[in-house]
């Protein structure tokens, strides 16, 4: 019976899904990696690879697409561009794993971008013809999905929201060197830098913060009644709703999906996020769905196997 695999690919290790082509996920499994850089890290993740089948009753010879996603642009030729987190040699991965499996097809994804179009196979977008998918945690990521295809872009940079100018008169430099982009507001950083600003502006003692992206604790404070909590969460859920307001007049989507470690939080600001994009947007886009994503962590595990399947079809 076919199978495809999808790989996410993190700093530390990768955690693999094996999936039905109906996109049923049947096993999971973690590999750690550390540097995939060299002949003998290949060999880790194939032997991985192989070792889930082999548990599962299954052979390399099935595995008809493999995807895998990573933290940084790949363009629409699915051409890797600049990985700034991890330590990785795409091509030579690549070339490993298709001497393993010789059946599948082989697609690289953006890690965000997968997500969307794990929710689009699996998840909160399933049957949505269009939809923008915005992931939020320590940055801020996002996929685009238009006519039921995947933006990518030519050169990787489609869905980058994180990087929309949201204030010109910003001062810090954000992560990409620009200044004023939504990710120094809306991420899980910018939560917590607004909450310290705002309880500094009002004289008052933040509550304890395990480091500089611990919304959690943040949210447990709003929660809690704490003013500065609840301003940091209208000051993101602003600038977010405004950044929101300019993707719709490009793409115009049917949903927006709110996904990511802040997305966990999002009935706390929900209707703040609502009420800002509705502030903001063009009069016909003010019917588009704001809701949040539903495949966790998985979403791009889900989404890279999608794409993989998906070009083997293509």
């Amino acid at each position: 019976m076919s199978k495809v695999l999808g790989i996410d690919i993190g700093g530390t290790s990768i955690k693999v899904g094996m999936f039905s082509t109906e996109g049923t996920l049947e096993a999971v499994t973690k590999i750690p990696t550390g540097e995939i850089t060299s002949e003998a890290a290949f060999a880790v993740v194939t032997e991985g690879l192989k070792a889930l089948l082999a548990e599962n009753g299954a052979t390399p010879e099935e595995v008809i697409a493999i995807g895998l996603d990573v933290p940084g642009p790949v363009d629409d030729d699915g051409k890797v561009g600049m990985l700034a987190n991890i330590e990785l040699d795409p091509e030579g991965l690549q070339a490993a794993i298709k001497r393993t499996f010789a059946n599948a097809n082989l697609a690289f994804v953006n890690d965000a971008n997968a997500a969307a179009l794990g929710e689009l196979w699996q998840g909160t977008a399933k049957g949505a013809n269009s939809f923008v998918l915005i992931a939020i945690g320590t940055g801020v990521g996002g996929g685009v999905v238009a006519n039921g295809k995947l933006i990518s872009g030519a050169f990787g940079a489609g869905g980058e929201i994180g990087h929309v100018t949201v204030n010109r008169d910003e001062t810090d430099a954000c992560g990409c060197g620009r200044k004023g982009c939504l990710e120094q507001y809306a991420s899980a950083t910018g939560i917590v830098r607004s909450y310290k600003r705002e309880c500094k502006r009002l004289g008052i003692e933040p509550v304890a913060l395990d480091g500089p992206t611990d919304t959690l604790s943040i949210f447990n404070a709003y929660r809690a009644g704490d003013e500065a909590a609840k301003a940091a969460l209208l000051t993101m859920s602003d600038y977010l709703g405004y950044a929101m307001a300019q993707i719709s007049v490009v793409v115009d989507p049917q949903i927006y999906l709110i996904g990511g470690g802040v997305g966990g939080g999002f009935k706390a600001y929900a209707e703040d996020l609502r009420a800002a994009f509705r502030k903001y947007c063009l009069a016909p886009s003010v019917a588009t769905r704001i809701l949040p994503a539903s495949l966790g962590n998985d979403a791009a595990m889900y989404g890279c196997a999608y794409e993989a399947l998906l070009e083997r079809e293509a």
